[in-house]
């Protein structure tokens, strides 16, 4: 690595990376030791610890080595201490040779000067939605290719609707969906409940609001997100969200929507699985924006990237595992492995055609955004901190939405 890179990554504070959202794990396996003696062996790191010696993932691995003619040392992290570990490797010049990373990660180890651009490791993502893969740009660059992305909808019960005499057809935008929220109200169930917790997760479920009621991450104090802050306010103060949302994470969101009481409950793709043990009849449906549309949800998910190498010759046989782990099949596998929706148009095709409940997800990834889209890159983590302080401010009416967002806004500045 190139010493102007070693001194960028040592001013890189280990501390600005982005806490993880959605369907991070525990406990790491594995070694970490990034380098074999053997130069036949090819190291890659993902956040996927769940996936022990001996799971389809981790074949997957050793099938793409063997195609590759290597063998492959995988290391499985915790998703909250990959990027840690990542940039203290590249500052020993001991980086993996493939990094599978969450998204807004890519543009903190990016502008480190850890990762190769796509111009330099040859990746292809021609077929990648450009939406998708703009999570992985930074300053005109790109840095990997998605391997799949999960994002937020609303899940919706079928029979609180019904006795409420809600037709889903009905709720098409914002006012809609309040007047739906009413009806349940007065059929005496609940209405709606999400993640305001004071965390990335917070941030990560406001966004759909955010950016549903047109508002940009650069202006947090405009009309336009004092109305989408106004909007869930409005909600707790009329009793159609529950107070608990100031410290649900989405799990516990889920385990109030998954009680059966609720109309509706903003979580993310990771949950089917658990939808379908919810024990009643459930929809989905991609979050309306503020005049009608789908909202653009954040998107989450991983990027396959390939680190900096002072052997520059390694870079060849690394893109090879890259592409074999992003081709079309091992795409629909492995997503369909994670309930991730894939991040081509044929591989959504193809998991529409094998589960036609993918479809309204499908849609929502369509118009989903990456939270470091426009070039926010490293600005995104102080960003999202202010925002999601606004939400907890103003849910729990120690300032009005207005002034929440003016703070934030000035913090940032």
């Amino acid at each position: 690595m190139h010493s102007s890179s070693r001194r960028r990554l040592a001013a890189v504070a280990l501390s600005t990376v982005v806490a993880v959202v959605g369907t991070a794990c525990s406990s790491g396996a594995g070694s970490t030791d990034a380098k074999d003696a053997d130069s036949g062996t090819y190291t890659i790191w993902d956040p996927y610890p769940q996936f022990a010696k001996g799971s389809a993932w981790t074949k997957l691995l050793d099938k793409c080595g063997s195609q590759a003619g290597v063998k492959v040392q995988r290391t499985g992290f915790d998703t909250s201490d990959l990027a840690n570990k990542t940039l203290l490797a590249a500052q020993q010049g001991n980086s993996p040779d493939v990094l599978i990373v969450d998204n807004p990660v890519v543009s903190t180890l990016a502008e480190a000067g850890v990762l190769t651009t796509t111009d330099e490791n040859k990746l292809d993502t021609s077929k990648v939605d450009p939406n998708l893969l703009a999570a992985g740009q930074s300053g005109g660059k790109t840095y990997g290719t998605p391997i799949g992305a999960n994002t937020l909808a609303l899940y919706y019960n079928k029979k609180v609707l019904k006795e409420a005499g809600v037709d889903i057809a009905s709720v098409k935008d914002w006012k809609s969906l309040t007047a739906a929220l009413r009806k349940v109200k007065k059929a005496g169930k609940k209405g709606i409940t999400f993640s305001a917790i004071g965390t990335e997760e917070g941030s990560f479920q406001f966004l759909p609001w955010f950016w549903g009621a047109g508002a940009e991450l650069t202006e947090l104090d405009s009309a336009r997100a004092v109305s989408a802050l106004s909007l869930w306010k409005d909600w707790l103060k009329q009793g159609h969200a529950p107070n608990s949302v100031i410290n649900n994470t989405q799990t516990t969101s889920w385990q109030e929507f998954a009680g059966g009481d609720y109309a509706f409950a903003e979580n993310g793709t990771w949950q089917l699985a658990n939808a379908e043990k919810a024990g009643f009849d459930y929809g989905v449906l991609p979050i309306p924006g503020s005049g009608g549309g789908h909202a653009a949800a954040p998107t989450g998910g991983e990027f396959v990237t390939l680190p900096v190498q002072e052997d520059t010759g390694r870079y060849a046989t690394s893109q090879k595992l890259a592409t074999c782990l992003t081709s079309t099949q091992n795409l629909y596998d492995t997503d369909t492995t994670l309930s991730y929706v894939a991040p081509t148009g044929e591989v959504q095709d193809k998991q529409v055609a094998a589960n036609p409940a993918l479809k309204p997800w499908v849609d929502a990834v369509k118009s989903a955004k990456g939270r470091t889209s426009g070039d926010l890159g490293t600005k995104y983590p102080k960003i999202s901190e202010q925002l999601w302080k606004a939400v907890q401010s103003a849910l729990s009416g120690s300032k009005s939405p207005e002034d929440a967002l003016t703070s934030a806004q000035a913090a940032v500045k």
